[in-house]
């Protein structure tokens, strides 16, 4: 890994209902089964958990409803208390951190967006997006100005008077976006942030947040139920079950090799072409071919351009270096949902 890993989840369980304080005793040699913790009378929310987040990097973790996705993420920002386990964030045990600290930190270094707005009514779009910085303690002056700026960033500029009831659900997205960007943080947290909204508008937020990503290289932590959006958005993927971590990997590796039959039944529904790129596609054979695509750019990308030229493509590394190359029978083979030896 080329990055520094900004949030370490280790052996993290979450587990509703009268635990005793010896029923995870040992958890990390030996985790007890689904079937104990239910013959317990427990609900195991989260089940040994374990992830590492990478700096800038967008992280989503999906699953079903019920399969322990936001509990997990409370869990990291201890919004939930998790029942055992590790919270490692910049070298510091969150699970050991004082209510007192983690306000602190919840207050300077994360940010929160989740799907229901949870705009103030009573208060303008400006008036929203500078509240966090209230509760701060930054003047009035230097809260408005941080506002504005932000506000600016999302879109929004000319809409600092309106209320909520003003301004669409995209709109009323926006600024929650911005208000959760105004304390800078440095680890974000969104929990199906776009789920309410209609297509189209859900499309629009996706491209504005991949937009915002680039400018602001924040560390993200995605929820969605959703493999589309997961493709779009996601530098990798966790998937949930049972309140597990089935599997972690890019949202190439989760088409290319499913863990198990769960993650294949996930992934199975999303269009090859969105996910698979020339270089999973490409043969090894180097041409030197003028026609030339690049190994990480998706084949939904470069599928007209390739299949009518209707020549051999070289492929190049992101260093101009020729890797590979790729026919149009290939592409269209993925297209078409074939396999090469079909």
């Amino acid at each position: 890994m080329d990055k520094p890993v900004k949030l370490a989840c280790r052996h993290v369980w979450k587990l509703f209902g009268a635990v005793g304080p010896d029923f995870l005793a040992g958890a990390t040699e030996q985790a007890p089964t689904l079937e104990m913790i239910q013959d317990a009378g427990l609900v195991g929310a989260v089940r040994d958990a374990n992830l590492e987040i990478l700096e800038g990097e967008i992280f989503v973790i999906m699953g079903l409803s019920g399969s322990g996705k936001s509990t997990l993420v409370r869990c990291l920002s201890r919004l939930i208390e998790p029942t055992a386990g590790e919270l490692i964030f910049e070298g510091i045990d969150l699970l050991k951190a004082s209510a007192k600290e983690m306000i602190e930190i919840r207050r300077h270094k994360m940010g929160m967006v989740f799907q229901h707005f949870a705009l103030l009514p009573h208060l303008t779009v400006l008036e929203n997006v500078a509240f966090p910085l209230e509760v701060q303690g930054k003047s009035r002056s230097q809260r408005e100005q941080i506002a504005r700026e932000v506000i600016e960033l999302v879109g929004l500029k000319g809409r600092e008077d309106n209320f909520p009831r003003e301004l669409s659900g995209g709109q009323q997205q926006r600024v929650g976006i911005a208000r959760s960007l105004a304390v800078e943080p440095e680890l974000w947290f969104l929990d199906e942030p776009f789920s309410a909204l209609d297509p189209l508008i859900r499309r629009e937020m996706q491209d504005e947040f991949l937009r915002l990503q680039s400018l602001l290289h924040k560390t993200i932590v995605f929820i969605t139920h959703d493999f589309e959006e997961a493709v779009r958005l996601a530098d990798r993927i966790a998937i949930m079950k049972d309140g597990q971590v089935i599997q972690v990997a890019t949202p190439e590796q989760l088409v290319l090799n499913p863990e198990n039959d769960y993650v294949k039944e996930f992934t199975k529904h999303i269009p090859r072409s969105k996910v698979l790129s020339a270089g999973a596609v490409m043969s090894e054979q180097k041409i030197g071919s003028s026609h030339q695509v690049f190994a990480d750019e998706r084949i939904e990308k470069i599928a007209e351009k390739v299949v009518t030229t209707n020549e051999t493509f070289s492929v190049l590394s992101s260093e101009g270096n020729v890797v590979g190359s790729i026919t149009p029978q290939q592409v269209i083979n993925v297209l078409v949902g074939r396999s090469d030896d079909q």
